[in-house]
Formats: C-alpha cells, structure tokens, sequence
C-alpha cells in the first residue's frame, strides 16, 4: 500500500500527478484543523505532510504518530515547531535558493516605490489632483549613488544588494552576518556593526530571518539612530520591526519613510496607522508571489516530500540532525 501523505496548499495538477504516483493523497481544501470531518483520521497514518502556512499543534503531533516529514512552501519555518518536531524525529523541509530573485526584487521595487514616492504620486494623479507642474513638497529621493544597509547577508540580502551596487551604483553595508569577503570585493560591500550601518545608511534593507535573537531587532533606539532622511525597508518578517516604535517613528518624522511587505500581523489591520500614511508603501507578502517562482517553491516542496518517503535526503533540509 502506498504511504499516504496530507496536502494542504496550492499544487499544480502536474505536481499531484508527480506524488500520486507513490503516494495515497489526502488533499484538504482548508487548513489543518481537527475540528473538521475526517482529519483526525487521515492524520493517523498520514506519513508526510505538505503546505503552505501550516499550523502545527501538539495535539495534532499526537494524532499523527507515523509522521515522518513535513514539508512547508516557504523558505521561512518560524511558523513550526522545529525543536519539537526534531526531538520526535520528524524532518522538516524548506524551500529557499528558488524565490531568491523574485523576492529580492521586491526588495528593490519597495526601495524604487518609497524613495520615488511611486504609490502617493499615482494616487494623486488618480485623484485628479495634478493640475500644475510637481514643487520641492512632492519630489523624491535619488537611489543611485545612495547607500543601502543590509541587515542580514544571507541569499536574498546579497541579490537586493547586487542589484544596488551593480544597477544603482550604490555604496553597500552589511551587518548580522559573518564576513563575506569574495562580496566585498565583488561589490565593494563593507561590513559594519548595526549601530554603525545604521547610522550610515540612506536605506536600510531588512532580510534577516525570525529568531528569538532578532525579534524587535529593530526597535526604537534602532530607528532614532538612523538619518531623518533614511528609508526601512522590510522584506523578513514583521515581527523583526517593534511596529508600535515604526509607527511613532514615522509620525514623528524620526525617518522619512518605509516600505513594508510584511507586518507583525497578517493580514494588516483595516485600523493599522500604516494604512493612512503617505510616506508607507504597505504590500500583502508578495515577496515570493509570481506565477513562476510559486510553482518553483511547490516543486522543491514535492521534490523534498518525495525524496525524503523515499530514503532519499531531501533538497533543503532544516533540521539535518534527525537525517543523520
């Protein structure tokens, strides 16, 4: 008999085709939920599960006692119990390396949107308000020449950073990572303590992942030590940023502006202060969000659920120790 895995997200008919080949699928219109008529049930046996933001309980741990993998599409993992699901031997699998580009091109575009003043000015237009040439009050900022900061050098830091440095001719920082040194010299990048980065930076670039250590990495302190006329960019996750203290801060004319593709909570409040301010570009995570690279994601998902049913050791693989 096949072993049978749970699919609970968004996965191309060729893609199901791809597991039902070796797998009994139990495919769930909804999100994992015990409540509903007969996933307790499936859980029982289920030997792999596949998704996107799945949420995973110790109550649904228990109820799923051959549970051997769990494979997410997402690069991010902070949404699951990694240390629980270790200490139960069960591997969980990832997919980074493939959105890299397409989310680090929304990086960019949220640099190009808030320094231009992109969204504010179309909407003015929009509103028929643009009866007269532009004055100093609705001009931008210059990107090129600029220095960008980026906290966190990992994949999708070092892509928004190549494009500034190779497109814009920007100056680059980089904190929160280990040296890079073949970097440097490629791009001229420069590492810097956080205090110093951003303090120095025109545009500070957020991609490092969620941790207890970079929690509200950047806070109000943080936000006072950047320039008047600098831009936070945050394509991580929201709970990096003290949103309260971003708030404040852009009210209080701390920084100029920010653009944000992910908040502490999503969806974004309808009665969020970010929502009525000119000088926010607010964007629903689209980070990843283009027909390719979505159905790039959902591969690697397949590729590691797959392999790892299999006796195979998965493409990215985030606990490595339970595979050894």
């Amino acid at each position: 008999m096949k072993p049978r895995i749970i699919v609970s997200g968004r996965l191309s008919p060729a893609q199901l085709a791809e597991l039902d080949e070796h797998f009994q699928l139990i495919e769930l219109e909804s999100p994992l939920d015990l409540t509903q008529p007969n996933v307790r049930e499936a859980l029982r046996e289920a030997q792999g599960i596949i998704g996107s933001s799945l949420l995973i309980t110790d109550e649904l741990l228990e109820a799923s006692p051959a549970l051997k993998v769990i494979a997410t599409i997402s690069v991010g993992y902070d949404h699951l119990p990694v240390d629980e699901l270790t200490q139960r031997g069960i591997l969980v699998c990832n997919t980074p390396d493939v959105l890299t580009e397409t989310t680090a091109d929304t990086g960019f575009a949220l640099i190009m949107a808030t320094a231009r003043r992109v969204v504010e000015l179309a909407n003015w237009v929009k509103a028929n308000q643009w009866q007269q040439s532009l004055g100093p009050a609705l001009f931008g900022s210059d990107v090129h020449g600029k220095t960008l900061g980026m906290v966190g050098f990992g994949r999708i830091g070092q892509a928004v950073a190549k494009r500034g440095a190779l497109g814009f001719g920007m100056r680059i920082l980089y904190s929160n990572a280990s040296p890079k040194p073949d970097l440097e010299q490629a791009l001229g990048a420069q590492r810097r303590e956080l205090t110093a980065l951003l303090a120095e930076s025109d545009f500070v670039c957020l991609t490092v992942p969620l941790t207890a250590d970079t929690e509200h990495l950047i806070g109000a302190a943080e936000l006072a030590r950047m320039k008047p006329s600098a831009i936070l960019v945050n394509i991580a996750r929201g709970k990096v940023v003290d949103e309260p203290a971003l708030i404040e801060a852009l009210q209080q004319g701390v920084i100029k502006a920010a653009g944000l593709d992910v908040f502490a909570q999503e969806p974004l409040a309808h009665d969020s202060p970010l929502l009525q301010m000119t000088n926010v570009v607010a964007l629903p995570h689209i980070g990843s969000a283009t027909h390719e690279t979505r159905d790039a994601m959902a591969q690697r998902a397949v590729d590691n659920i797959r392999m790892a049913l299999q006796g195979q050791r998965p493409i990215s693989l985030v606990n490595e120790e339970v595979w050894k």
